[in-house]
Parts: structure tokens; sequence; C-alpha cells
């Protein structure tokens, strides 16, 4: 078997793996809510796909997780799925993973080291495109486009971030330990094979 097959049959299975971890970190615990936003462990899913399958797998990956919920597949927050889900406030967040795996994965690339310093880098600043991107989506979608709940602010959309930030900075912090030992044995058991072909 050719190293492009390998990789190839590889990539197979490492997309809906991401996935599926996406659909399981959507509803694991979504049944909580804080204003409009439910609790998810997307985000820390999204980063990690970027991070261990690189820029263009990870964001493959959370591209078809997208295009698998639009079509109707109920695996987004909350066991949504469908076109409908083009409207909703947290589509945002939905939209960010993508680039937030393209993101984590090409500051990893394109580091000198693959050191925990450059995974942290990499992991922390996906988080703040998710909330960035998603945050500011959710405030515009809920005053355009959404009935925005009485008295409605921009500080107020920011709020309701708060609870799930916490949790997602410990979060982040974990996954960025795990990815950087992942990558690095992995990459290591490359090395090996390559040295005993």
């Amino acid at each position: 078997m050719s190293t492009t097959s390998k990789f190839k049959t590889k990539d197979l299975v490492m997309v809906p793996l991401f996935v599926a971890l996406m659909a399981i970190g959507a509803n694991v615990t979504s049944f909580l809510v804080i204003g409009g936003v439910p609790i998810t462990l997307q985000a820390i899913f999204a980063i990690m796909a970027g991070a261990l399958l690189g820029s263009k797998l990870g964001a493959i990956a959370m591209t078809v997780y997208m295009l698998v919920g639009l079509v109707g597949a109920p695996i987004f927050a909350q066991l949504k799925g469908g076109l409908a889900t083009l409207v909703s406030p947290t589509f945002g967040f939905i939209l960010s993973f993508i680039l937030i795996a393209y993101v984590t994965g090409k500051i990893i690339e394109k580091a000198s080291d693959a050191s925990l310093k450059t995974f942290l880098i990499a992991c922390y600043t996906g988080l703040a495109i998710t909330y960035i991107l998603g945050t500011n989506y959710m405030y515009f979608a809920y005053i355009t486009i959404a009935q925005a709940p009485e008295g409605f602010t921009y500080g107020m959309a920011w709020a309701w971030m708060i609870a799930p930030l916490i949790k997602d900075l410990i979060v982040t912090a974990i996954g960025a330990v795990i990815c950087e030992r992942v990558y690095n044995a992995t990459r290591k058991n490359a090395r090996s094979l390559n040295a005993a072909s």
C-alpha cells in the first residue's frame, strides 16, 4: 500500500470520527442553557480537530459536520438539525468551528517546535475566535432575524458567555496537553517506522 493510500485511509477514518465527536460534544451537556446559548463541548473538539488533523483536514471535518447537520441530521446542540439552523442565533458558533480548526492547525504547522507552549497558544487562539465570531454573530442575529429577549443588549450577549467561557478555559488547557502528547507520540512513532523500513 502506498503512503498516499495510507493517508487517504486515515483521512476517511478521522473525518467521520471528529464529526461524531462534535455531535457528542454538542449534546452531552446541551440541556444546560444560559440565555440563548446551550452549554456544549463543541469548541474543544473543533480545536482538537485542527491540532491533531492539521489545518486543512481539520477544517474539512468541521465543514462535513456542518453540512451533515444542515441536511437534517440531529447533530447540532439540543439534537437540532436542518436548514432552519441557518437562521439560528447560534449558527455563528457552528461557522466558527471551521475557522478555528483551520487556524489552530495552521499555528501548529507553522511553529518551529511542537511544544506544549505552541499547543496552548494555538488552542487558546482557536477558543478566542469561537467567542469573538460566535458571540458577535449571535448579537447581530438577535437584533436582525431572531426575536431578541426584552432588554437585549450587546453586553447581555457577552454576559451569557461568561459561564461557558470559564468551562472552556479549563477544558482548552486540558485539550492542549492531550493534543501535544498525542501529536508528539504520533510523530515519534512515525519516525521509528521510517527508520525501521
